[in-house]
């Protein structure tokens, strides 16, 4: 007789695909400041079930109640001595483990939480990376995602990618830049105008046009290697429309006026620290969203709140950053700002954020400083912000007539005011970026004014940011067109007839720029002098503004002449600085100069000495 056996194998009822969608953070981290880890799991239902983290260092301290059951938010404690390690989180039903999910706990990249970041030291590079060099063009379509290739459409997609970059770091690093901050890299799945990045539709992920995580890694890492810190740009105020949570958010206060008729911010800065503004002024400034297809997050939440800090940190530590960009800082809820900045630099003293305020009164600006006395009580943790004050008067004051009140008299008073300010030595100084019409458009396309803002901008205090193609002169036609002002670099794509990296097809002219910068760029590199000296400046008189950097061991004397004709500077007005015959090295010109406080130097030619 014949027997024919059956064999039936019950398994647990385990179906990850069904109830785990996405784990935020997608790993973490032993042995940082803050042992305290928020964990968002998100897939059908699984609210309803019960969390167990199957590692022995890693204790559930609660379960944070969210209405929607697709979300499940844990709050987990991770003991000081906790293994570096892959585990299970189970969840369990009525009939057992129905969903397991691995994560990982990784070992910190340095046991000291002290970070290099990014200071006066440094001169940054700033790249909008679709439109820098494609260095991959495999990823310039990716099945499933909304938005494709369109070189001829200025607001579309244009190919740019984490590897052009790579491609490029010699280049930046030859240049004599320190830094890159990249515009946003994280996914904008959005149906168009997604390649500025500045519609998150997911906070872990870089965009797959991009390139992969992997490959931002890989790009900080070879960076560092070649002297290059890179700054990632990050946006806590709001994220894209099209953002999975839109469809299906945690609570019903995730983003400001949720549900409700689109309402846009006033954009009015001053009402966060005006006293007598009506507070439905105010509320509207930091609850409307930027645009509709941005929507604006209710950083009040606290489970959002803590999500952005992990993100950011998540990232400093993935990536190994050297600071952080934030975009729109005035608009987020203040106080979370505090606690952001605060939280970061609770686990990475003096790691270096610059917050964006582009408004023209350094009252304000300054108001968003860490060890700012603000009347009303307001504090932070924000070491950096842009000078935008500077920079609208930077091309007004080299274009402008020299009479009353016009001239390089607006650059003197500018740069008066920095009694607003905790820190001036801290601020990022630009003389354009990403959102505004580029400096030699700005400077009516006149040569020689251009090298007087570039002298300037990279020998007064602060840390100095240039836009990539600024070196080579780049121009729009149109001045308010961003997908203009965010042009193509010249060379960055196969085929290119001009070639920025290499000069191919370059006039004189924009020759004559890189190899300016490159000087400058490069001096500035070994100056003490600028890294971390003083500054004193002379009222501007004749056309002619004189200010001194100066150390222990280096003074540099910075005489910008807008005379046409040949002139003689009078030196005994600087007799503190010159008080013996020296002899001092012209680093733009290469060559030594005989100065004495009781002669006159010579100015042969309009510019910057």
């Amino acid at each position: 007789m014949r027997y024919i056996l059956f064999f039936i194998f019950i398994l647990p009822s385990i179906c990850n695909a069904q109830h785990i969608k996405r784990v935020e953070p997608p790993h973490w981290y032993t042995g940082m400041a803050n042992n305290n880890l928020q964990l968002m799991l998100y897939g059908q239902n699984i609210g309803k079930l019960l969390p167990q983290v199957m590692h022995k260092g890693i204790k559930i301290k609660d379960i944070l109640p969210v209405p929607n059951r697709n979300y499940m938010i844990l709050d987990l404690e991770i003991s000081p001595d906790a293994e570096a390690k892959s585990f299970d989180i189970l969840l369990r039903g009525r009939k057992g483990i129905v969903a397991r999910q691995r994560y990982e706990l990784r070992e910190r990249r340095s046991k000291s939480n002290q970070r290099a970041t990014f200071s006066s030291k440094d001169a940054i590079y700033l790249i909008t990376p679709d439109r820098f060099a494609n260095g991959d063009p495999e990823n310039d379509e990716i099945k499933g995602m909304k938005e494709g290739l369109d070189r001829t459409n200025e607001g579309g997609r244009h190919g740019g990618d984490i590897q052009g970059i790579i491609d490029n770091l010699d280049y930046i690093k030859e240049m004599g830049f320190t830094a890159i901050w990249i515009n946003p890299l994280t996914e904008n799945d959005q149906s168009e105008w997604s390649y500025h990045g500045y519609a998150t539709t997911d906070y872990y992920k870089v965009d797959r046009r991009y390139g992969s995580n992997e490959d931002y890694v890989r790009l900080a890492k070879l960076a560092k290697e070649k002297g290059l810190g890179i700054i990632m740009d990050q946006i806590a105020n709001h994220c894209g429309h099209q953002h999975w949570w839109m469809k299906d958010p945690p609570t019903k206060d995730w983003f400001n006026y949720q549900g409700k008729e689109f309402t846009g911010t006033n954009h009015r800065k001053h009402s966060l620290l005006d006293p007598y503004v009506a507070p439905e002024d105010r509320e509207i400034m930091t609850h409307g969203w930027f645009v509709k297809t941005m929507p604006d997050l209710n950083q009040r939440n606290s489970i959002l709140s803590t999500y952005l800090i992990q993100n950011s940190i998540w990232w400093i530590e993935y990536a190994d950053l050297y600071g952080i960009r934030q975009d729109t800082y005035s608009y987020p809820f203040k106080e979370f700002m505090t606690a952001w900045t605060c939280a970061i630099d609770t686990e990475y003293p003096g790691f270096n954020i610059v917050g964006e305020e582009w408004v023209d009164d350094p009252g304000v600006i300054a108001y968003w400083q860490r060890g700012k006395e603000n009347p009303d009580g307001y504090t932070s943790c924000l070491k950096s912000i842009m000078d935008f004050p500077m920079n609208m008067v930077l091309a007004d004051a080299i274009n402008e007539p020299e009479v009353w009140g016009k001239g390089l008299i607006k650059l003197y008073e500018m740069i008066a005011k920095d009694y607003h300010y905790a820190d001036p030595m801290e601020l990022v100084i630009m003389a354009d970026n990403h959102d505004m019409s580029r400096i030699y458009e700005r400077l009516e396309g006149n040569f020689e004014n251009f090298k007087i803002a570039m002298s300037y901008l990279l020998t007064m205090r602060g840390i100095p940011q240039i836009y990539y193609g600024t070196e080579i002169l780049m121009e729009h036609p149109i001045s308010d067109s961003h997908g203009q002002i965010r042009s193509d670099f010249p060379g960055g794509w196969k085929g290119d007839q001009i070639n920025g990296f290499t000069n191919r097809g370059l006039n004189s002219d924009q020759k004559d720029a890189k190899g300016f910068l490159r000087t400058l760029l490069n001096w500035r590199k070994n100056s003490a002098a600028i890294h971390d000296g003083k500054l004193m400046h002379y009222e501007p008189q004749q056309g002619i503004y004189v200010y001194f950097r100066y150390s222990d061991t280096e003074t540099v004397m910075v005489v910008i002449n807008k005379n046409e004709e040949p002139l003689e500077l009078d030196l005994s007005r600087f007799e503190r600085f010159i008080p013996e015959p020296m002899m001092a090295k012209d680093i733009i010109r290469n060559t030594s100069t005989s100065m004495d406080n009781t002669t006159t130097l010579s100015l042969k030619q309009k510019g910057a000495y």
